[in-house]
């Protein structure tokens, strides 16, 4: 009875193996790794990223696709490169298929974005709705 006389032999590779195997996992080797750099959120990427979602919901027919402007987080000039970029993107898609109008939505988003500086102008009639508010009896 007892272990065949490799056994040990066996259980220390095995053990030594594990260890090697952990140390290679991050954090684990005591080598702490390089931070990723920050990503720089310009109002380029923002409107970029945003408008094109939102394009994208409304050419697979998403139910959240219909959400107004303000639900959506779209600034009023946005909104006007929302529906621009959407009309192109259907037209897109009937003659070359979803993929193209995909793609078509990120490359036209991002040059009316980057055009208009990230289209921050915003609601205009909210402000004034605002200071209506503000100054009523």
């Amino acid at each position: 009875m007892g272990f065949p006389p490799y056994a040990p032999a066996g259980a220390a590779l095995a053990a030594v193996l594990a260890v090697g195997a952990l140390a290679t996992l991050p954090g684990c080797s005591g080598d702490r790794p390089e931070p990723a750099p920050p990503q720089v959120r310009t109002a380029v990427n923002i409107c970029t990223d945003l408008v094109a979602y939102w394009v994208k919901e409304a050419l697979a027919g998403s139910r959240w696709a219909g959400l107004d402007w303000e639900q959506k987080g779209l600034s009023n000039e946005q909104l006007a490169i929302h529906d621009e970029v959407l009309a192109s993107a259907r037209a897109e898609e009937r003659s070359e298929g979803r993929e193209a109008a995909e793609a078509f939505t990120d490359r036209e988003t991002r040059r009316r974005c980057a055009s208009a500086n990230g289209a921050t102008g915003s609601s205009e009639n909210w402000t004034l709705r605002t200071r209506t508010a503000r100054n009523a009896p």
